[in-house]
């Protein structure tokens, strides 16, 4: 608060702001309420938690799930629900957690638990074909779940931010879901923050802080900017040009935490060219791999040769690749394409791409700006486009050939929820388009395998068979980056999983 006090003076040379700034001061150190500020770097309009993609309402603890996932050894765990078992991985027994109620004194019980699964299936395509619920009876605190097919990794999807419970009887979802987390709703500001309010009948204890500031700046630097100030006391992603100042700030604190995030270059199959192997080929050998971790990450990513960081045991050993400007242009070559007067064509038509981009992942415009003019130098002529959500844009357009987009691959531990949203049909982020029969038939035998060792070996294979067709191409697993007020903030963890953040736990000294 001092920093912020200073840096208004300094700037503003304002009495009246200052007093005000004083009196707030003097508020937060003379029995003032404990609060702390989050600054995330996704804006929403809404906060459903059942549809809501940049998930904010399980990020700022207004929800929870039935299972919870521990990010130290990527296993899955009670949260709402304290049990479950299957003889057949298709008839699922849960029993839930006694004594918990929603923020506004209802008890969570089976039958409300049920409704809100029902609610987010019935609002979200995406979440019932992950689900694949066929089913579902309540009886006390117990739930009876039958899925569609067998499922052995069916608890493993309820760990998914939009299948957070909520009361569907208090229906103003977008500004004010009623969870079971230990911060209720107080004002939501779209687009801007989310005000909390500690919520006392917590039933894993309630909240050290008393209330809490969730906002929203899609600008790295203006995220960096903001703790520098004062105005922030956690930042999320903040630049990384600017983490060496940050750093050199006492009392501030970087993390720099490995997570299984990939940074793709997601391919539209459904265009003509792109149908083409030697394409996607060429594609992929134009991409600096190296060159991208150390100028735009600064060193804080680890080189993707797939999609799942290499320390995980369903990444295979890839075959080297070929790689660099004349390994793209010899796969041109093959797929028919000739440089003429500086023009990558073939039969007379110029080879162009539409890339997609989105400035809240401050490093993706960037890798496109690369792309772009190391396809330039072959002749290829890259149009890029700056779109907000990526995933409704994909979903609802096809006017596109390239995406730089960031996806969770292993956000349980397990490869079944990537490679089944990203190439199965029915994947709720298959915005590739990918329909292969072979890699169809391997996803659907991998969704009925039990035991983590068969499941390793399986979703290799698919793996491989994904490197081999070229399905998009993957640049780099970034680190997840937070920077905060270590001299005020107690408690804070970076998960790996990026989806538990505001806890009962957080404090402020």
């Amino acid at each position: 608060m001092f920093r912020k006090c200073k840096s208004i003076f300094i700037v503003c040379l304002s009495f009246f702001l200052l007093a005000a700034c004083s009196t707030e001061s003097a508020k937060d150190q003379v029995g003032g309420e404990k609060e702390v500020n989050l600054l995330f770097n996704f804006a929403t309009s809404s906060l459903d938690p059942n549809v809501d993609t940049s998930y904010v309402s399980l990020r700022a603890g207004i929800t929870e799930t039935l299972v919870h996932l521990n990010d130290k050894d990527l296993t899955i765990e009670p949260w709402l629900a304290k049990s479950w078992d299957s003889k057949d991985g298709q008839l699922w027994n849960f029993e839930l957690r006694e004594g918990v109620t929603f923020q506004n004194g209802k008890p969570m019980d089976g039958k409300a638990v049920k409704a809100s699964l029902e609610r987010a299936m019935k609002d979200s395509l995406a979440i019932k074909n992950a689900l694949r619920i066929e089913s579902i009876e309540a009886d006390g605190n117990a739930l009876t779940i039958k899925t569609e097919v067998p499922f052995p990794e069916f608890p493993s999807e309820l760990v998914h931010p939009n299948t957070s419970i909520i009361d569907v009887k208090e229906s103003d979802y977008i500004n004010k879901p009623i969870g079971t987390g230990p911060f209720a709703v107080s004002k939501f500001i779209p687009g801007t923050a989310v005000d909390l309010i500690r919520y006392e009948s917590y039933w894993d204890g309630a909240a050290k802080l008393d209330r809490a500031r969730f906002s929203f700046n899609e600008d790295a630097n203006a995220r960096s900017l903001a703790l520098e100030s004062g105005d922030a006391d956690i930042v999320f992603r903040p630049e990384v040009e600017s983490l060496e100042n940050l750093e050199a700030i006492d009392g501030v604190k970087v993390e720099s935490t490995s997570t299984f995030r990939v940074h793709q270059m997601t391919m539209n199959l459904e265009r003509k060219a792109l149908q083409d192997i030697h394409v996607r080929k060429a594609i992929d050998a134009l991409i600096d791999r190296s060159s991208i971790a150390d100028t735009i990450l600064h060193g804080h990513a680890e080189v993707a040769t797939g999609p799942f960081p290499s320390t995980f045991s369903f990444a295979p050993d890839y075959p080297k690749k070929e790689n660099g400007m004349e390994a793209a242009k010899g796969f041109l070559d093959q797929a028919g394409y000739k440089k003429v007067d500086g023009v990558m064509q073939k039969d007379g038509k110029p080879l162009t791409f539409t890339l997609l981009t989105y400035s809240s992942r401050a490093d993706l415009p960037l890798i496109a700006q690369v792309f772009q003019s190391d396809a330039g130098q072959l002749g290829i002529d890259v149009k890029i486009k700056q779109i907000e959500i990526p995933e409704e844009y994909m979903a609802a357009n096809r006017d596109w050939d390239l995406t730089t987009y960031s996806n969770l691959t292993a956000p349980r531990g397990d490869a079944g929820y990537y490679l089944n949203a990203t190439y199965h049909p029915k994947g709720a982020l298959n915005f590739s388009g990918a329909d292969d029969d072979h890699l169809t038939s391997l996803i659907d035998k991998l969704n009925v395998t039990v035991g983590q060792e068969k499941r390793s070996d399986l979703a290799e294979e698919i793996a491989m068979h994904v490197d081999e067709q070229v399905y998009n191409s993957f640049i780099l697993h970034p680190n997840t980056l937070v920077a905060y007020d270590a001299d005020k903030v107690e408690n804070w963890i970076t998960s790996r999983s990026e989806y538990y953040m505001l806890t009962n736990e957080l404090d402020v000294k």
